[in-house]
């Protein structure tokens, strides 16, 4: 999704046959490419006090239209580095996010302390 539900969202319509992302104009933002761009932004973010079903039901239906974008990788990048905290950004709810972005902490800690290993060892 482009924007939290508080800021105004813009609908585009996206043609339905679009170019692979490899041939996509890379002047271009990727999310003019995005498929939710014209979904509602109720689909991708909660409603306060929402109840758990409809919670996980609306999530894997905003998953399912994350599935046939053409720019889900670009989208879940630009959730990770940003860091969205809420809604569904690439395929991923806040929480798988947040999973995410700690196997990432995690890795890169390994391999700096894997780098400082095989320089001691060098030395």
């Amino acid at each position: 999704m482009l924007q939290p539900p508080h800021q105004s969202l813009q609908v585009a319509a996206v043609p339905a046959q679009r170019a692979p992302v490899r041939d996509r104009d890379q002047d271009a933002p990727w999310h003019t490419e995005a498929v939710c761009r014209r979904d509602e932004a109720g689909l991708f973010f909660a409603p306060s006090k929402e109840p758990t079903a409809a919670r996980l039901s609306r999530e894997e239906a905003a998953k399912r239209v994350c599935a046939r974008c053409p720019v889900m990788v670009e989208c879940r990048e630009h959730a990770l580095l940003q860091p969205e905290p809420y809604g569904v950004w690439g395929g991923l709810t806040a929480a798988e996010r947040r999973v995410v972005l700690a196997r990432r902490r995690r890795r890169d800690l390994e391999l700096k302390k894997a780098a400082r290993g095989t320089i001691a060892a060098a030395g």
